[in-house]
């Protein structure tokens, strides 16, 4: 296998002990990395006990999404499938991406085509993935897409390297968003495959989705101050209007956005408007 899993987990030991059996079940089996994002359960024993195929990273506190940095900077082959802690590859998934990224070389991320728990519903976002306005440039393998879902994703590691990862700013929410934005301004393409398939079985501890809106809201703004038009970034600010606490989240972490502010090529942005 030319590609190696990395998950990223805190605290879903049993959850995460299941997509383990699934993914070091394929043949060939993947190489696994586990990044632990400082786990106060049993994360890390278990892994080391039970599972001595997975390399364990295990962080001193939690980076939340850019944890995944910590496993590609470590992964030593060419490609990386992330799988959260509640989701794994089918068993013909990583063969044919390594395919699709040999056969094109300006392929800079693969969104797969995401089922969702035990019925296997597709998920929403694989048909607006599929529909795509951008449509399929001749040099990639489906539809451009400036979006995709961190559990179900397949990079090439000298992409995510260039494009800085997942940004530790954002720590969690919408933290896609900015990397696909930062791999299109450099030129790679990222797009949506049907025929490659990932399987989500959402955990039954995630936070409560009003956390998870607050979360997007804030760093949606932020992704705004660091990329976009400032008209852009005026309208992202706009709901955080009735949202003091939010508010104040984004304001605590703007100086910094702000020092890493690179707004996007044209192209990139005609892109983003061409979306919305």
């Amino acid at each position: 296998m030319r590609t190696t899993v990395v998950i990223a987990t805190r605290n879903r030991a049993a959850e995460l002990a299941r997509t383990l059996d699934h993914i070091l079940a394929l043949r060939p089996a993947p190489p696994v990395i586990v990044v632990d994002n400082a786990s106060t359960d049993d994360t890390a024993h278990r892994i080391r006990r039970d599972y001595p195929a997975a390399r364990l990273i295990a962080l001193p506190g939690n980076a939340g999404a850019a944890a995944r940095n910590v496993g590609v900077e470590a992964a030593e082959t060419p490609l990386v499938a992330f799988s959260d802690d509640d989701s794994w590859w089918a068993p013909e998934a990583l063969p044919q991406a390594e395919i699709l990224f040999d056969a094109y070389p300006r392929l800079g991320l693969l969104a797969a085509h995401t089922l969702v728990g035990p019925g296997e519903k597709s998920d929403p976002v694989c048909a607006l993935m599929a529909d795509s306005p951008l449509g399929t440039a001749p040099d990639l393998p489906g539809p451009c897409v400036l979006g995709f879902l961190a559990c179900s994703a397949i990079v090439r590691r000298e992409a995510f390297l260039q494009a800085g990862g997942f940004s530790p700013l954002l720590h969690f929410g919408a933290e896609e968003k900015l990397l696909a934005y930062d791999l299109a301004a450099l030129g790679w393409g990222l797009c949506y495959v049907d025929r490659v398939v990932a399987h989500h079985h959402p955990s039954a501890t995630r936070p409560p989705q009003a956390w998870r809106d607050r979360q997007e809201k804030r760093n949606n703004a932020l992704i705004a101050a660091m990329r976009r038009p400032w008209r852009e970034c005026a309208r992202a600010a706009l709901p955080l209007l009735r949202d003091p606490a939010t508010a104040g989240a984004v304001l605590r972490r703007l100086p910094r956005a702000l020092a890493d502010r690179r707004p996007l090529p044209r192209d990139v942005e005609h892109q983003i408007r061409e979306l919305a």
